[in-house]
């Protein structure tokens, strides 16, 4: 039987990278999907390849900072199949590794909302249809920027800092109810996520401090390795996994 065999799942900034890696994944093992990212073509071009393969899709163009967009595809999944089992929070930006004396505001705010705020609403809605069916299961894509603190720039790093404890206290409060919240915390990987880092913004500093740690990367990661730790988390093989943090960085983060 396929691992996720008539589960509905939630994947969010899936249009590339990690998201539609996981995406293909469930879908080939059972969910029905519902996919949100702000790149409607992107969308679409997944719709195609998952219908294509046998799998249930239904497409959302939504950004993760507007609360309106995290309401409406979350009751996306609820009118479309009826529920909702599975939410995966994997959406998330750069902040092109400025440290907190060359960061702005507006990249600080946008962050957060995007890396932060956008998570926890969209957790906040999808408990309450979780409590409602006594199950469910969150995951949440955070990083190793996540555990360690001189991978990413300061708004980054804070965001994810901030969505692993997210992770932890819903996973603990809301253990007795049926309902799983887990991290995965990636090292480098190959995904279109560098292509939104400027790197007019990469100042001596953060050459000197961050850049160097780089090359202690045994390698990059490929988002299908990514995929296979959600699915794991997403099924009945975590089944005792809860609020906590798996880090999958080919040992990048043990030095």
């Amino acid at each position: 039987m396929k691992k996720l065999a008539n589960k509905v799942a939630l994947i969010t900034g899936a249009g590339a990278g990690m998201g539609k890696a996981i995406v293909q994944l469930f879908a080939a093992e059972g969910s029905k999907i519902i996919v949100t990212d702000i790149n409607a073509e992107r969308l679409d071009e997944l719709s195609v390849e998952v219908k294509k393969n046998g799998g249930e899709i239904t497409t959302l163009v939504a950004d993760m900072a507007l609360e309106t967009d995290i309401e409406n595809m979350i009751q996306l999944a609820v009118q479309t199949y009826g529920t909702l089992d599975i939410l995966v929070n994997n959406a998330g930006i750069m902040d092109h590794f400025q440290p907190v004396g060359e960061l702005e505001n507006s990249m600080w705010e946008k962050v957060m909302k995007v890396n932060l705020e956008g998570p926890f609403k969209a957790m906040r809605s999808a408990v309450k249809i979780f409590l409602k069916n006594g199950t469910g299961n969150i995951i949440n894509i955070c990083s190793i920027g996540g555990i360690k603190g001189g991978v990413a720039g300061a708004a980054y790093t804070t965001s994810k800092h901030a969505l692993i404890g997210l992770t932890k206290n819903t996973g603990y409060m809301y253990s007795k109810s049926g309902i799983r919240c887990n991290a995965i915390a990636p090292g480098g990987v190959n995904t279109s996520i560098g292509d939104t880092i400027d790197m007019s913004k990469i100042t001596p500093l953060v050459n000197d401090r961050i850049m160097s740690g780089m090359a202690l990367n045994p390698r990059m990661g490929e988002a299908s390795e990514i995929a296979n730790a959600a699915l794991f988390l997403a099924s009945d093989d975590a089944s005792f996994v809860n609020a906590q943090v798996l880090v999958v960085d080919g040992g990048w983060s043990a030095y």
